[in-house]
């Protein structure tokens, strides 16, 4: 018999692209993604509240858009009685258990100094991994990991959260991290994707896996809300064997624009990519600029990024389906809903493009949301634009928890039911010159046939026609053609409401 409280399990994976699932048409194998969606709901439009880790997390735990919160680009810290306030903590506070597991970084991990949190790197040693298990922002139980991409090698104790605690606790952490830095043959031609040697068993989406498991196998007797997040296919594109080599480089699917063309484009597109970031310290300006801006690859190199790519994504699928199978193995099918997005995701070549930054274009803000559980309709996609801060209210609806503030996101029940279409979805990002060397305060509006991006300082700005231009090739700002479908989604981004932090939070770190 159906409990009166539903369990809610929120899957989440990292800097992962809302066509790159097998159900999207893409030549990426994801069976356990295909048969959820075929089982569930599916939001075809989709898109996160901000492009990077930190503000997007923000936003899907509180449902408040990024200049609201505060965290408006990585390296500043959501306040803790903001995070304490979001979804997890308003279940906690009903009478749900709430865990999370896997990459929060809802706090900045590389911090100028110590901040005191979990997530600080500098500040782990204040905590016994064998001992502390939370609280933290609203989750009562906690297995973390700092970033779970090595391009920040994990640190033996006591510079460790939960997975890399775990990663040396058998004395052989140094063996593994050799393994993972061993580029297996052949050589990929660009410094940020190889064929790793680390054991997949001891990889970071493995773990998650891992984790999730046992959580879900010791909750079934009280309402629970767990969140999952795989750290991949975040970069390094390192996917360990044979998930590295389960798409062949010559069978992926390239993108159909990949030339890097300024022409036409809002004057940032060229100046982020050329201008120096302005940043006193110098190992972090150095990180910035030359780790998250790559050149324009070659065919043959692009394709060994996609297909370790589609890789890390095949393994994070991998994880989703033994997740799924604990909560059929657990009895909680009836009982239980499970949702599937990322944060964000990745140019993977669009435009001449890699990783992300100042260009909004959908690879990078547009995600996959899927939602099953009970009273759910199966095999049902819904092109009515959504965004990653409606997850806060859908849950609080689900779950029956009260909520005494004020969001910025709607629940989806209304949407799934049939009741309530959406006009847009919205995206927001304020950037200091310390990330790419200009300074912005971008707003995106993206209706299923038209997308506008602005920059409010000055006020320039792209927009596109996506039913005749799918590809954002061709910037319509200033044609006179289309002078009120210009003013029309300016409207939409003035709509905005009116709560934004007069203070802006302190910036503790990089990332």
């Amino acid at each position: 018999m159906r409990k009166s409280r539903p369990n809610i399990i929120l899957v989440t994976t990292d800097q992962h692209r809302g066509d790159c699932f097998g159900f999207e048409g893409r030549a990426v194998k994801t069976p356990h993604l295909d048969e959820f969606a075929r089982k569930g709901t599916r939001f075809s439009n989709c898109t996160t509240a901000n492009p990077i880790c930190q503000p997007s997390r923000a936003s899907i735990l509180t449902g408040l858009f990024p200049l609201t919160h505060g965290v408006k680009d990585n390296g500043i810290d959501l306040p803790l009685e903001t995070g304490e306030n979001g979804w997890a903590g308003k279940l906690a506070a009903s009478g749900y258990a709430t865990g999370f597991i896997g990459k929060p970084h809802l706090s900045t991990v590389r911090t100028f100094e110590p901040t005191g949190r979990p997530e600080c790197l500098s500040s782990t040693p204040d905590y016994n991994m064998d001992e502390w298990s939370g609280p933290y922002m609203g989750f009562d139980h906690c297995e973390l990991m700092l970033m779970g991409h090595f391009n920040l090698k994990p640190s033996p104790p006591p510079h460790v959260l939960h997975y890399e605690n775990w990663f040396f606790a058998d004395g052989r952490g140094a063996e593994k991290l050799e393994a993972h830095e061993t580029r297996l043959p052949p050589e990929s031609g660009f410094e940020q994707v190889w064929h790793s040697a680390l054991p997949s068993a001891w990889h970071t989406s493995s773990w998650c896996g891992d984790r999730a498991v046992e959580f879900i196998k010791g909750k079934h007797e009280d309402p629970f809300a767990l969140w999952v997040s795989i750290p991949d296919p975040h970069t390094p594109f390192d996917a360990p064997e044979p998930w590295s080599r389960m798409h062949d480089p010559k069978d992926v699917d390239l993108p159909p624009e990949r030339v890097r063309d300024f022409t036409g484009k809002p004057w940032w597109h060229e100046a982020s990519r050329k201008n120096e970031p302005v940043m006193e310290d110098e190992v972090f300006r150095k990180i910035r600029a030359n780790w998250s801006r790559p050149e324009q690859l070659e065919d043959d190199v692009l394709r060994e990024v996609i297909s370790n790519y589609y890789g890390m994504i095949s393994l994070a699928d991998h994880t989703f389906g033994r997740i799924m199978n604990a909560v059929r193995e657990a009895g909680l099918d009836d009982n239980t809903y499970v949702i599937f997005t990322s944060d964000h995701g990745d140019w993977l070549g669009d435009h001449g493009l890699l990783l992300k930054g100042p260009m909004l274009y959908d690879g990078l803000i547009r995600v996959g949301c899927l939602i099953a559980g009970p009273g759910i309709p199966e095999n049902n996609i819904i092109d009515t634009p959504i965004s990653l801060v409606d997850l806060l209210p859908t849950f609080l609806e689900l779950s029956g928890a009260k909520d005494d503030r004020d969001r910025h996101g709607r629940s989806l029940m209304p949407v799934i039911r049939g009741e309530e279409e959406r006009t847009h979805s919205y995206v927001e990002w304020g950037l200091a010159a310390s990330r790419c060397g200009v300074e912005l305060e971008l707003r995106t509006a993206r209706t299923p046939d038209w997308k506008l991006t602005v920059d409010m300082l000055s006020e320039v700005g792209e927009m596109y026609d996506l039913s005749n231009d799918p590809y954002e090739v061709n910037n319509l700002w200033e044609k006179s053609e289309h002078r009120d479908e210009r003013q029309r989604l300016m409207g939409l981004i003035n709509e905005r409401p009116d709560d934004i932090l007069k203070e802006p939070l302190p910036v503790v770190g990089m990332a």
